[in-house]
């Protein structure tokens, strides 16, 4: 059962919160061993899908149900602040927050493109059936 984007958005934005809080609340800890870096550029990708989903719902509660995110500014937003959290942990966790977050965002789109349908593909079948139409 899918939630409204309200909900979406408050959901999104607390889990962000609450994960940004113990991310510095264990920061000695995450920053201790190797895995345990590898650990906090994990946190930090799902600090950006939160991010991602929070700054997304929330266009589409101001701008309308049709406004869609794009690369910049809301991904390279997303992606900069869970840098900068992973940041202040260690200089790996940088690394495999951005790494991770890449993943995120391939497998996010993927799911996007199957759930919603891609914008582009039928504006592309427009163009051809339009040249066709001229000849």
């Amino acid at each position: 059962m899918a939630i409204s984007t309200g909900i979406s958005c408050l959901l999104a934005t607390s889990l962000f919160v609450l994960l940004f809080a113990g991310m510095q609340v264990y920061r000695w800890q995450l920053a201790s061993t190797q895995l345990m870096t590898v650990l906090g550029g994990f946190l930090g990708s799902n600090l950006f899908v939160f991010a991602l989903t929070a700054i997304g719902n929330l266009e589409a509660i101001v701008f309308g149900k049709g406004f869609h995110t794009k690369l910049f500014p809301e991904v390279l937003i997303s992606i900069l602040v869970a840098v900068f959290a992973c940041g202040l942990i260690h200089r790996v966790c940088i690394t495999t927050c951005f790494l991770f977050s890449v993943v995120a965002l391939y497998y996010m789109n993927k799911i996007s493109n199957k759930v919603h349908g891609s914008a582009i593909a039928p504006v592309a079948t427009n163009l051809v059936q339009e040249k066709k139409k001229k000849k």
